[in-house]
């Protein structure tokens, strides 16, 4: 309640030593001034606001926001991968793209809706993705290594200590 009064309240302050007409008339119009000034600001504010929102969305998407561009739409298959990783390169490539789940299928499978004109940068999206996922499987897994190593400590001999103490007296 109180930031209303305050937003609704005008503070103008007045230097003078004799307060005439004319001073009051000065300070109304450097008011004014003032206000048009703010009110111009505002409405650049909305334009830039109205200009953002009339901005096609980029990246991922909904299917009706990808098929409301007017662009063609194609789709590619993708069977039980982490969606993740792609996302991250599919933003990399700037591709605008849709992913839907496939909910009759035991095994999850994708289907990744993408705009016609970014078929290049998908390509390359898909290809830098490929090879991620092979370089992955490549690699030797570190939660192995680890287990042989615990199986291996566990098989040493633990060395036998007699905490027992000698009271003397």
């Amino acid at each position: 309640m109180q930031e209303e009064v305050e937003n609704r309240t005008v503070n103008l302050a007045i230097s003078t030593t004799k307060l005439t007409g004319r001073t009051l008339v000065s300070a109304f119009n450097a008011w004014k001034r003032h206000r048009a000034v703010a009110k111009t600001a505002k409405e650049k504010a909305a334009e830039a606001k109205e200009a953002e929102a009339a901005k096609p969305p980029r990246g991922k998407q909904t299917i009706k926001e990808l098929i409301g561009q007017n662009q063609g739409v194609s789709s590619i298959s993708i069977e039980n991968t982490d969606i993740r990783d792609f996302e991250r390169i599919a933003n990399k490539y700037g591709v605008d793209y849709a992913i839907t789940r496939d909910k009759s299928e035991v095994h999850p499978k994708y289907m990744v809706f993408f705009k016609a004109r970014d078929a290049d940068a998908l390509t390359a999206a898909f290809g830098e993705y490929s090879n991620q996922i092979l370089n992955a499987k490549s690699k030797p897994s570190v939660l192995k290594a680890l287990e042989s190593l615990k199986e291996l400590v566990a098989s040493i001999p633990a060395k036998v200590r007699n905490k027992t103490k000698e009271h003397e007296r």
